[in-house]
């Protein structure tokens, strides 16, 4: 399978997964468990890391990797004071039920959604999760009934599949959080100011750029050389690369998943619930 139809695929099961953060129904359920929703991160932290346990700050910054650690320490654990993971895990797939509900209307019960569903599950069985702690964490979890939501959960595991093999390319690479996020805007995946979401200090970013231009990998402006196009261009195919093998599991019939999960794909994305830019690099349109 050609590298460029792994990372498409990933960018058709992208939004899928972000229901999760950006659906209002989600932002019901993280308020109804007493989380506060005057900003995205206490829900964003508690939905994504509930498959760990209660998960210390140490594990979250880890596994998340772009995260400043004092942005993580502060939401976590603090979330587990006001949810334990298990009614969180209940409330995200409720939010999620109702959320593609709202947005895919009468073809949750289509046999496309399930055929979608069916190929999604056969490529997360096929999905090696050695060192993948965030992936293994979710496919630990009980599959759903429904076809909607098992989709919506094939597409969890299969992103932080991808997302845990992305953590291992960075390390090869030897680039740090900090730096991780610096080289990526330095090709311009998305604006500064996007990843100063991640809470990296000014100075930390600074930091972060002077050692990038001491490897020769950003000039003095912050923009990528030629040699850090080429390291970022590598970090891309060695993850695509790790990526690749539950989708060619599939074989011919990827194709058809990627037809089949594409309306649901266009829902999400039509719904305006997205950001316009992310710090993965994906537009919304």
């Amino acid at each position: 399978m050609e590298l460029t139809m792994v990372r498409k695929l990933w960018q058709l099961i992208e939004p899928v997964h972000a229901v999760v953060y950006y659906a209002s129904e989600l932002t019901e359920e993280a308020a109804a468990l007493g989380l506060p929703t005057d900003e995205r991160w206490p829900g964003y932290f508690a939905l994504r890391s509930a498959p760990l346990g209660t998960a210390g700050p140490a594990l979250v910054t880890a596994t998340y990797y772009s995260f400043s650690p004092r942005m993580v320490a502060e939401y976590v654990p603090a979330v587990w004071a006001t949810a334990e993971p298990a009614k969180v895990l209940d409330a995200r797939l409720s939010g999620v039920d109702r959320a593609l509900r709202r947005l895919l209307g009468d073809r949750v019960d289509s046999p496309e959604l399930a055929e979608a569903s069916a190929l999604a599950r056969r490529a997360v069985q096929a999905a090696d999760l050695a060192g993948r702690p965030l992936a293994a964490a979710n496919a630990d979890l009980p599959w759903p009934d429904a076809p909607h939501l098992a989709l919506w959960q094939a597409a969890t595991i299969l992103r932080e599949h991808r997302g845990d093999g992305h953590v291992a390319a960075l390390l090869t690479a030897g680039l740090d959080p900090a730096e991780a996020l610096v080289s990526f805007a330095a090709v311009g995946a998305a604006p500064v100011e996007v990843f100063a979401s991640r809470r990296w200090t000014e100075p930390e970013w600074a930091a972060a750029r002077e050692r990038l231009a001491a490897r020769g990998l950003v000039d003095a402006d912050g923009t990528a050389t030629e040699a850090g196009r080429r390291l970022r261009d590598e970090v891309e195919r060695r993850t695509d690369e790790l990526a690749a093998a539950p989708w060619q599991a599939l074989g011919p019939a990827v194709g058809r998943f990627a037809q089949l999960v594409a309306p649901v794909t266009g829902a999400v994305v039509a719904s305006g619930m997205l950001p316009e830019r992310s710090t993965l690099g994906i537009r919304r349109d």
